[in-house]
């Protein structure tokens, strides 16, 4: 492409100026820090690179699941073709896309590896390996945009970042081809207002960088530039559907790729083999490790303990993990700088302790928020000196960071959102010990702070979990139920105040939590609350009900006895930790009560085929199975709910899901579910949804009517859907003993 006069000054070549830019990318990414800032020692990024696993990801809306959760349903070994996708080749359509690809969506939970992929990308345009279609390549990450309060033209925001554009009055020439990369949806703070604000096609005109940014994504500014935006599920939605063109996931790292990252992290290969067997004795530590970041953290806490010989404190739950995280990068960084501890060499000095604890503070206030960064307002509003934290930052970089934005302002953050939950988790357990404190109820009361006990912390902290619509206390509890007991209260020595200084001994503490734990486990209504009560009765080692009915499912002999609920429960929690997608889940081979069935509803999640007929379901699973349809990575294909007295207001709850653009049911069976015409018209919906994957849909001995069927013929022939309904066989024996006669789709024929 030749060089354009209007955009270049004379002397300054196109060619000249994209070369300028490709070497200050090149030096600015070749490197990758694995969670350390910019004082830490960096690696290549070639040497470390480990490809991560990407792929279609359905759409770009809300998913509310904690991020754990959706890592242990990505974890499950894939049984259904997906298509891996490169991260260089994101823009290119897939097979059966006809439309061309502007603006691209790319989802995945925190730590996955985003960023990485994001650097990736840039650097292989840098080093002329990939993409050299593309002339420029702006990265723009939002928690820089963030900071930027004055008006600025967009080309004032590139030169800002990119000095070598400064002489250019406009990139617009219809010829340039240009990429605009968006890092970290979840982290902007702007009210990214589409639907109100001002419209902009101008490059020039100085606005708000919101006012920017929606005009750029809706293509008003610059509508020949593509776009690339990453983001964390939860804050998916904030981008409107219509202004995206392609939604793909990064799922981190599968099996073969977490053995190669050890493999390449640990130089010594012996050590990088047994690190790789331990990971893999426990399937909660195995599952995280789909995280990229949980990788990187398991290889530095079992690389030391393991070379130092101290087999007996090898971690085995999440909890143990953390805490030997944060102590041994305390340690490591007092022997990197030659600071001597006041004590023992292997505790924490008072300054560290001090140190730790206001990041907890701050830790558990933005989690309180849903905040992963932080300005100098978030950290003074929790009394952090901007120039002590800077300082700490420095020295211990695996733990807390500083980065400076692209304006050189200073932004703050924890490497990782779990080591955020750990250490917020430190601070509501030492506020109670030590200051008689529970974070959920302060009380300024001297009488009643006296008589507070950490079993009350928990008890609040558990009915706050619970309430979380989108589990985002989940993993915090997992880890302040965790820090109760001694030996991991051990493993922080000198950071906590010990248990045995309160008026209940640790013994008490824990099996009074135990106890309300596995109350809730019996009352609780969600089922997917009720699985992670299980993971914190893991964390306290009160495992005898899992263990139990693990014994009865490898001896065959649970269906000769009646199970109870909390026993359901802890069969589906079995379930859902299992690595295997279930080729057929036969709800009613399990003897057990109607709430049972209840219990056992998200194992759906983890299935090919789904039977669930004749279990006396009523609508109220209805909602249940809906939210399983909305599941990132379902394998859900066919659902026999027949025999069961769904009524309307249960297929209208199921119906929301079934339209879902992440719903793969493509046999649903609803014989004699007590149906009438009066969900016809919604059931319609679904036939002539676009999203809709149903291929097969059986509606025998329902009181449908005349009436009802001709809804549902209507959406068949909805012209959108011709071709899709055209292909399949829709209905079978749609109803019986009517005059009319319902028409059916086979082959493309009117039967």
């Amino acid at each position: 492409m030749s060089p354009n006069s209007h955009c270049f000054p004379t002397g300054q070549t196109l060619l000249t100026v994209q070369q300028d830019i490709k070497a200050k990318l090149k030096y600015k990414y070749q490197h990758i820090s694995e969670g350390i800032g910019h004082h830490g020692n960096q690696s290549l990024f070639k040497d470390i690179y480990t490809e991560l696993y990407i792929t279609e990801g359905g759409s770009g809306g809300l998913n509310n699941e904690h991020e754990v959760r959706q890592i242990e349903m990505a974890s499950k070994k894939q049984t259904t073709q997906e298509t891996p996708i490169k991260c260089n080749d994101i823009f290119k359509p897939l097979p059966g896309q006809d439309k061309p690809i502007r603006t691209v969506l790319t989802k995945g939970i925190a730590g996955v590896g985003k960023t990485v992929s994001v650097q990736k990308v840039i650097l292989d345009w840098a080093e002329g390996k990939a993409n050299q279609d593309v002339n420029f390549m702006f990265p723009l990450p939002f928690r820089d945009l963030n900071l930027k309060k004055d008006q600025y033209s967009l080309m004032q925001h590139i030169s800002h970042y990119l000095s070598e554009l400064k002489e250019i009055d406009s990139i617009e020439d219809g010829e340039t081809k240009i990429v605009f990369i968006f890092d970290g949806l979840d982290e902007c703070r702007l009210p990214l207002d589409f639907k109100n604000n001002e419209k902009c096609c101008d490059v020039t005109k100085p606005t708000s960088v919101d006012v920017l940014l929606t005009n750029l994504i809706k293509g008003n500014l610059l509508p020949s530039a593509l776009l690339w935006i990453t983001s964390r599920p939860a804050a998916a939605n904030q981008i409107p559907p219509e202004c995206i063109d392609q939604v793909t996931e990064v799922r981190g790292f599968n099996d073969p790729q977490k053995e190669e990252y050890f493999r390449k992290k640990i130089p010594d290969q012996n050590l990088a083999n047994d690190i790789i067997k331990h990971m893999k004795t426990s399937r909660s530590l195995h599952i995280m490790c789909h995280i990229p970041v949980f990788c990187w953290i398991s290889a530095t806490v079992l690389e030391m303990i393991l070379k130092e010989a101290e087999k007996d404190e090898v971690p085995k739950t999440l909890t143990q993990m953390y805490s030997h995280f944060i102590f041994i990068q305390i340690i490591v960084k007092n022997r990197k700088y030659n600071i001597a501890t006041e004590t023992n060499p292997k505790e924490l000095s008072q300054s560290d302790k001090d140190m730790i604890l206001k990041l907890a503070k701050l830790a558990f206030q933005q989690l309180q928020k849903g905040n992963l960064i932080f300005y100098e307002e978030d950290l003074r509003k929790c009394g952090l000196d901007v120039t002590e934290a800077s300082e700490y930052s420095a020295l211990c970089t695996e733990i807390f960071k500083e980065e400076s934005g692209l304006y050189q302002d200073k932004v703050y953050s924890f490497v990782h959102l779990s080591i955020q939950e750990f250490l917020a988790a430190v601070h509501a357990i030492e506020s109670c010990l030590d200051k008689k404190e529970n974070v959920f109820s302060p009380t300024g009361d001297d009488e009643e702070k006296e008589s507070i006990q950490l079993s009350d912390l928990h008890r609040r902290a558990v009915d706050q979990a619970l309430k979380s619509e989108n589990g985002h206390l989940d993993l915090f509890l997992r880890f302040l139920l965790g820090l109760s007991l001694e030996s991991n209260q051990n493993l922080l020595r000198g950071l906590l105040t010990q248990t045995g200084s309160t008026t209940q001994t640790n013994d008490e503490t824990v099996e009074r939590t135990v106890r309300y734990l596995s109350d809730n486990i019996e009352r609780e209504s969600s089922p997917e609350r009720i699985i992670n009560l299980f993971h914190c009765l893991n964390e306290l080692g009160a495992n005898s009900l899992v263990e139990d009915m693990q014994t009865s499912l490898h001896s065959g002999t649970l269906s000769e006895i009646k199970l109870k609920p909390d026993q359901c429960s802890a069969l589906a929690y079995l379930l859902l930790m299992s690595e295997e997608v279930l080729e057929k889940f036969k709800l009613k081979r399990y003897n057990t009560s109607e709430k049972g069935y209840q219990r056992l509803m998200p194992v759906v999640k983890t299935c090919k085929r789904a039977l669930l007929d004749g279990c006396k379901l009523t609508y109220k699973s209805c909602e249940t199975l809906a939210s399983i349809h909305q599941t990132p990575n379902c394998p859900l294909r066919e659902l026999d709910l027949s025999y069961n007295d769904l009524e309307d207001r249960g297929l209208e709850l199921l119906c929301v899901g079934l339209t879902s653009p992440l719903c793969n049911i493509q046999t649903l069976v609803l014989g004699q579910c007590g149906l009438t015409e009066g969900c016809c018209s919604v059931l319609a919906s679904v036939l002539s949804s676009p999203n809709s994957q149903l291929k097969q849909l059986e509606l025998r001995d329902n009181d449908l009517q005349d009436s009802g069927v001709t809804l549902l013929s209507a959406g068949l022939e909805d012209p959108i859907n011709y071709t899709h309904w055209g292909k399949y066989s829709c209905f079978s024996q749609v109803c019986t003993e009517l005059s009319y006669t319902a028409v059916c789709w086979t082959g493309g024929s009117r039967l």
